[in-house]
């Protein structure tokens, strides 16, 4: 039974933590630069991520249970992995500054697969873990704004701030995807596609990994090709 913490907006609990695949580091144009002056809220913040992970039992491996997290999304609606069992869900590491990012949704890829499978009953959370001190971290309002901006249609945006869940899932890169089946089990961990480039024009013929796991899994099989290495920018924690 996942226990739920009822935190202010923004602050995660996380079950589990677990290992990822090398990354590709790259310059990036943060969105919004934060003072990083470590304050009482920001202490307490990152005490509720350290006993969060200190309780930490299961890591991120595919074929296992997915870690287990709850959190307030960007509208403050609580998500919980644990309630939503019975749904397949979909993992997706942002940071809107990485130019391997802006590749998937200038080209409107990465719209145009949360749409697609948002409208086969996938809940899709897209999930920002750059802290304030990086430069890469978007407070709940810049994050609803940016993927407005952007045309996104994910069902929930989560700023973890904390890194809580991205060191949970190991998260390494943006974007960095994961396929959590019905039964709650992480049948898919790495790359979106192919093609380890910023290039928009290679979008077309990169083998799209994330369509393919999530049509295997939504038809009832097996998914075929369940570990890649993800590509992009480092994740800022």
């Amino acid at each position: 039974m996942e226990k739920i913490l009822n935190f202010p907006i923004g602050t995660i609990a996380v079950l589990g933590h677990g290992n990822g695949d090398a990354q590709q580091d790259c310059v990036e144009e943060p969105y919004n630069h934060s003072n990083p002056m470590m304050t009482a809220k920001h202490m307490f913040t990152a005490m509720v991520s350290a006993i969060s992970l200190s309780l930490s039992v299961q890591a991120a491996e595919v074929g296992k249970p997915a870690p287990a997290f709850a959190a307030k999304d960007a509208k403050g609606a609580e998500v919980s992995l644990e309630k939503l069992k019975g749904k397949v869900v979909v993992l997706e590491w942002v940071n809107h500054g990485c130019p391997f990012v802006v590749k998937h949704y200038a080209s409107k890829n990465m719209q145009k697969l949360q749409e697609t499978y948002t409208g086969k009953g996938v809940v899709w959370i897209t999930i920002n873990s750059g802290s304030k001190a990086s430069g890469s971290y978007t407070d709940n309002e810049t994050f609803l704004k940016i993927s407005a901006d952007k045309g996104s249609k994910a069902s929930h945006l989560i700023a973890d701030e904390s890194g809580t869940i991205g060191k949970a899932y190991m998260a390494k890169t943006t974007p960095h995807m994961y396929v959590i089946d019905a039964a709650g089990v992480l049948v898919y961990n790495g790359a979106i596609d192919s093609k380890k480039s910023t290039d928009e024009a290679d979008i077309p013929t990169a083998e799209n990994y994330v369509a393919k796991a999530l049509d295997e899994v939504l038809a009832g099989k097996p998914v075929s090709q369940a570990k890649t290495e993800p590509y992009g920018c480092s994740v800022k924690y």
